[in-house]
């Protein structure tokens, strides 16, 4: 059996990552399982460990991070998030493709670690149509929506650190780009 590739996506905040993962995930050929992340954070109502996240104490996940026993890590409101390797490795010696849709930080972490990853970076059609986008959510006062933006900005300029670059104009021709990556890919191994 081949080996499965690991998959990296990011993009700024409002890009419409996980809107065009739920697309191409539907794809049955491109054989892809979507990476199962580890958390402190208390599961949410409706959330089942093992399924939504792999729930663990900070104290476990700490010794995961000595251990380098994550692709990736990082902190973010008081709460530890990372990829367990040997769950990714699991997914790829069973033949499938694992999608890793993180942030650019845990992005490079990964590219340094496993130089052979697959990287597509999702970009907006524009910075005023990011700023539609995320206007559009009605989630955050101003402040908080212009940081979000701020932040784009600057995740914008890790772009040519990723092996594929997409832009999201259309949710489906979006999904139809990284599905024909994806393909490219697995006929290359």
């Amino acid at each position: 059996m081949k080996k499965g590739l690991l998959i990296v996506v990011s993009g700024p905040s409002g890009v419409g990552k996980s809107t065009v993962r739920e697309v191409y995930m539907k794809d049955e050929s491109l054989k892809l399982s979507y990476s199962i992340s580890m958390t402190t954070r208390k599961p949410r109502e409706g959330e089942t460990d093992g399924v939504d996240y792999f729930f663990v104490t900070k104290r476990r996940f700490r010794t995961a991070v000595k251990n380098g026993e994550l692709l990736e890590h990082a902190e973010f409101v008081g709460n530890f998030y990372g990829t367990p390797a040997s769950y990714v490795e699991e997914l790829r010696n069973n033949g499938r493709n694992v999608i890793l849709e993180i942030e650019i930080n845990g992005a490079l972490q990964v590219m340094e670690k496993c130089p052979d990853c697959l990287s597509i970076f999702i970009l907006p059609p524009s910075m005023e149509e990011l700023e539609a986008r995320i206007r559009g959510r009605n989630s955050e006062n101003e402040e908080v929506l212009q940081g979000r933006l701020e932040k784009a900005r600057k995740e914008l300029s890790y772009v040519d650190r990723y092996k594929y670059h997409v832009v999201n104009h259309d949710i489906q021709q979006a999904a139809d780009e990284i599905g024909a990556i994806i393909k490219a890919e697995m006929e290359k191994e």
